[in-house]
């Protein structure tokens, strides 16, 4: 997959894509409607973010493309790319236990911390496309 040149755009699924880990500047789009909530993503090669309704939702250091994010009361699920390996921190329940899948093996069980993030590292260098699943 490549890198999201709209910065954030809907799926036919729902589901949302976004960030361009190319960009050599910090760019950002505002007020994207995707099923009634307003989406706020910032990236570029340094960092990507992605706010709904003002909350937060996702970041990753150094920036990334995410495909396919879909959050559900089960977890969250993507694919992720990049130019280098990341740390992701994912929006999820607060003080809540999940299951954390990387290109389809278990990396472990994993406690969200009480402001609800969870914080992950994902090989992505050289590796090409990444899925992550964060399952309760």
């Amino acid at each position: 997959m490549s890198v999201v040149n709209e910065l954030i755009k809907s799926e036919p699924d729902g589901a949302l894509s976004f960030g361009n880990y190319e960009l050599s500047e910090k760019t950002k789009k505002e007020d994207f409607e995707n099923a009634g909530n307003l989406y706020k993503v910032k990236t570029f090669k340094e960092i990507t973010k992605l706010e709904r309704d003002g909350m937060f939702v996702y970041e990753s250091v150094p920036g990334t493309s995410v495909h396919g994010f879909r959050a559900t009361g089960d977890g969250v699920s993507f694919t992720v790319s990049g130019a280098e390996d990341a740390q992701l921190t994912v929006g999820v329940k607060e003080d809540t236990e999940y299951e954390i899948f990387v290109d389809g093996r278990s990396t472990g069980r994993v406690k969200s911390n009480l402001g609800g993030k969870l914080s992950i590292s994902v090989e992505l260098a050289g590796n090409g496309d990444v899925p992550v699943a964060i399952k309760l």
